[in-house]
């Protein structure tokens, strides 16, 4: 069974929530700034409504004072409160520093018993490095930088290690994927403290969407492509980025690429971990979204642009892609819609969970929606 953190009683509603964000040297920089500012807004919205503040937000560290985050900017943090001390949620951030902090042993047995004294317990970015090291992830479902899934996964066996997601939440653990899911995990946070419409207004005053659609594959799809063996197809890739409406079959690839078919088959994988239809499939999607979030063209027009043949194709590359239709995805993204802050117009509401966020309780089935 995983390490369960005992569920701590929460603060009263008249009480601030106490958020303790633990940071170390090197860390990322927005991966404490990003939450903290969550929070913040959270309170400037609620006091301008009249209502007590929600949040006593604080920035810990085992050596106080200044952190020096890896940007080279500094942190002001409070020394670690003794881990017996009630807390409502414990966030532990990422970046360089990480590793050094899991190898603190005694840094680690802090934060495995703090967090048998909070209600729920949280990571951004490759901060899941410092929890799985106090044997707080062991049989769970957990999100971190889509650079470090594969390094997490083997040096912590035990953790469920998901690619994609955003976020995930698995009982009173969340973990979030790099650097800015840290801010979609807080208004999480806030959603599930305060009801969604505090979290959208949140989300408009930082002039960010509440749920994002699509995964953290939100890199260019034909940089990551170029693996840690070097840029032997950065040359096709290029070409192909250039010409995604044309034919790009294996055999005009392979061509090319001055390969036959077999052997580029046999290179292109080992090079990039993909086949080339799905490589091409991942470029044009990419396109499309491009498209669809900057241009009003007709889906139908968009499906030719980008190569896909027909408007019903282009759905079901992107539904597979991303969970998330063309006609959905330019309403989260379209560059001209109203602006996040307004309230001229009605609000939209708050959106369910897509791909990008997992959530599930320890003692239900997975679920992802």
């Amino acid at each position: 069974m995983p390490t369960q953190p005992p569920p701590a009683e929460a603060n009263p509603p008249s009480a601030p929530r106490t958020i303790d964000l633990l940071a170390f040297p090197d860390v990322q920089l927005l991966d404490v700034t990003g939450p903290f500012q969550v929070f913040a807004s959270a309170n400037e919205l609620s006091r301008a409504a009249g209502l007590p503040l929600p949040y006593a937000p604080r920035v810990i560290a085992a050596q106080p004072g200044t952190v020096v985050s890896s940007a080279g900017l500094g942190l002001g943090a409070s020394p670690l409160p003794e881990a017996s001390e009630p807390c409502d949620t414990l966030i532990v951030a990422g970046g360089n520093g990480v590793y050094a902090a899991s190898r603190d042993t005694a840094l680690a047995n802090w934060v495995r018993e703090r967090a048998g004294h909070a209600r729920r317990i949280a990571s951004v970015c490759t901060g899941a490095f410092l929890l799985a090291a106090a044997g707080l992830l062991d049989g769970r479902r957990v999100a971190t930088h889509w650079t470090r899934c594969t390094e997490l996964a083997e040096r912590f066996p035990a953790v469920r290690v998901e690619p994609d997601p955003i976020f995930v939440r698995d009982g009173a653990v969340w973990t979030s994927a790099g650097v800015t899911a840290g801010i979609d995990l807080a208004l999480a946070l806030v959603e599930d403290d305060l009801g969604g419409q505090l979290a959208l207004d949140v989300a408009r005053h930082l002039v960010v969407f509440l749920k994002r659609p699509g995964g953290q594959a939100q890199f260019s799809t034909a940089l990551s492509l170029q693996k840690e063996k070097g840029e032997r197809f950065a040359e096709l890739h290029a070409w192909m980025a250039e010409h995604l409406a044309s034919d790009l079959t294996v055999a005009v690839l392979a061509a090319r690429a001055g390969m036959s078919e077999r052997s580029f088959m046999r290179h292109y994988r080992e090079q990039t971990g993909l086949t080339p239809a799905r490589a091409v499939e991942q470029m044009r999607v990419e396109a499309a979204r491009r498209l669809l979030s900057a241009t009003q063209l007709p889906v139908k027009r968009i499906a030719a642009r980008c190569g896909f043949g027909s408007e019903e194709t282009l759905r079901r590359s992107l539904m597979r892609a991303i969970a998330v239709t063309p006609q959905a995805y330019r309403e989260r993204f379209a560059a001209e819609q109203p602006s996040a802050v307004s309230r001229s117009r009605p609000a939209p509401a708050a959106a369910t969970h897509t791909a990008a966020h997992t959530t599930a309780q320890t003692d239900q089935p997975t679920q992802t929606t």
